[in-house]
């Protein structure tokens, strides 16, 4: 296992810790992100022919701060090469189907016995275990089983889709971060590394802790649209104004809700906060209100009040609002725009230190780093670099 020396500026929390990703699609390649974010020397094992999804590399800011290297797997030298990797290495991350590493050669067992301190990350839809282990699935079906995607809508539509965010990268690749780094720790206290399972499914549920705490003792109704949270409640949700954008309210305690009414001017419908059978009067009579004035007339209504009301921006839009510009919550690299790394560190500051790794463009840096043999090729063109990665 490496050792740390003597940080940059820039370089975060995770300086000296050496990172192997087996490349991937969604949670995968944004923990690997993370990681690389808060410092970690993050050398991604890309696949000849690229990863399956049609994007430009030059724009996929999940590969932002990383290295990369070609390997075919399939390949008579393409297992010993992972495995020189992982015997250097502090962390490996991969998102096969269950098994498919260890066929290829590449599996804990397989990187343990060359490196018993490894810590090996497990990233996956279903688990490693289970009857749905070995079937193919998106964010989509995993949210859908475990009752979050039910959660979400309203109840008269279908329910609503969150992007991938939910699944893939709260329940899936937030989980798996935490995960490693927890084992990093129990690793370098014991020098003994462990196998972390990082489901999709296993994250989204515990994502719902509070909800089904609540669902238990009765304060919490199993349908959509009908709670405190999910849009039920007709002071906690988004409205639409008369420009056709949309204002977001949660004015949830009873300090806020009075601010929220008298800027909106609906002082009389006070004692309607609690009365659950005036409830849809006061969602119509606030739609109406906001219906009367532009999103950013309204954004400038409560713009220093304690209502708990903001404007939904659009992502173009997001990175210019004057509270996300003052903190630099976004940031530009390499003429793109894109979140910054996250959380923020008092001692050891994080940076968006690299663009996005191009496939195989530091195989030689990478060698000589991390003091593994250089391969005679890595030309992604050549035929012989043929290979999936099961899933």
């Amino acid at each position: 296992m490496t050792t740390a020396g003597t940080p940059k500026p820039g370089d975060g929390p995770l300086s000296g810790v050496r990172v192997v990703e087996l490349a991937g699609i969604g949670p995968g390649p944004f923990a690997a992100m993370l990681l690389a974010d808060l410092g970690a020397d993050v050398v991604r094992v890309d696949r000849p022919g690229g990863p399956g999804l049609a994007i430009d590399p030059a724009f996929d800011v999940t590969n932002r701060n990383k290295r990369s290297i070609v390997v075919d797997l399939k390949a008579p030298d393409g297992p010993a090469r992972v495995l020189d990797l992982a015997e250097r290495a502090d962390i490996l991350i991969e998102g096969y189907r269950p098994g498919v590493a260890e066929r290829l050669g590449i599996g804990p067992e397989d990187c343990h016995a060359r490196n018993p301190r490894l810590v090996y990350g497990r990233m996956t839809g279903w688990g490693q275990d289970g009857p749905l282990a070995q079937r193919a699935g998106h964010d989509i079906a995993y949210i859908a089983l475990t009752g979050t995607l039910g959660m979400i809508g309203r109840p008269d539509e279908p329910p609503a889709v969150p992007a991938n965010l939910l699944g893939d990268y709260a329940g899936g690749s937030l989980y798996l971060v935490v995960g490693v780094l927890a084992a990093l720790h129990h690793a370098r206290a014991t020098g003994t590394g462990q196998v972390v399972d990082a489901a999709i499914v296993d994250g989204t549920a515990h994502l719902s802790a509070m909800i089904h705490g609540m669902l238990a003792a009765g304060g919490w109704q199993d349908r959509r649209a009908a709670n405190l949270l999910d849009g039920g409640c007709p002071y906690y949700g988004t409205y639409e104004t008369a420009d056709g954008g949309y204002m977001a309210v949660g004015a949830l305690e009873g300090k806020f809700y009075a601010e929220f009414l008298r800027l909106l001017g609906l002082v009389d419908l006070a004692p309607a906060r609690t009365d659950w059978t005036r409830w849809e009067e006061l969602r119509e009579r606030i739609a109406a209100a906001f219906k009367s004035r532009t999103r950013a007339e309204w954004t400038a209504v409560f713009a220093d009040s304690d209502a708990c009301v903001a404007p939904v921006l659009s992502l173009r839009e997001a990175p210019a609002h004057p509270h996300l510009a003052a903190r630099g919550t976004f940031t530009d690299h390499g003429g793109i725009t894109q979140p910054a790394p996250a959380p923020r560190f008092s001692a050891t500051p994080t940076a968006v230190r690299t663009g996005p790794a191009r496939p195989g463009a530091d195989t030689a840096a990478v060698a000589r780093d991390w003091g593994v043999p250089a391969p005679p090729t890595d030309d992604p063109d050549d035929p012989d670099f043929l290979v999936t990665n099961g899933g």
